[in-house]
């Protein structure tokens, strides 16, 4: 069994901070859970270009507002607390914040902990995947 506390997190190397979000990575590929979960903080008044082109994400925001609009079409979708996306289909989007967003995302396959986006808004595959 495993069990973390947000505390814990805080101000580890599981603790990774950017410009425009803050994400608190509770499990890790290291667990052995074939799932990564974190506690994701996105900043307000932020625009962020994700592609998890090597990923797949589903994501449920408990907090704050903003949008999620696919770069292939254009479709914007709103995010407000209560609403999960799922990126089922590797949809590279921008994903903006009105005001702070806390978000609890799960990436399969798990990531390792420090991964932030490379210039195509992708996190790499970690060596034995």
């Amino acid at each position: 069994m495993i069990v973390k506390q947000l505390d814990d997190i805080i101000g580890t190397e599981n603790d990774v901070d950017t410009e425009n979000w803050q994400s608190y990575r509770l499990l890790l590929k290291k667990d052995g859970m074939g799932f990564s979960f974190h506690h994701t903080i996105i900043r307000a008044g932020t625009e962020t270009l994700i592609w998890y082109k090597n990923h797949l994400e589903a994501v449920y925001c408990i907090q704050g507002e903003g949008e999620i609009e696919l770069t292939a079409d254009g479709k914007t979708y709103p995010i407000k607390k209560g609403t999960m996306y799922a990126l089922s289909g590797n949809e590279r989007h921008f994903l903006r914040a009105k005001s702070d967003m806390h978000m609890v995302c799960v990436f399969n396959p798990p990531v390792t902990g420090r991964e932030v986006h490379d210039e195509d808004g992708s996190y790499p595959l970690a060596a034995d995947d």
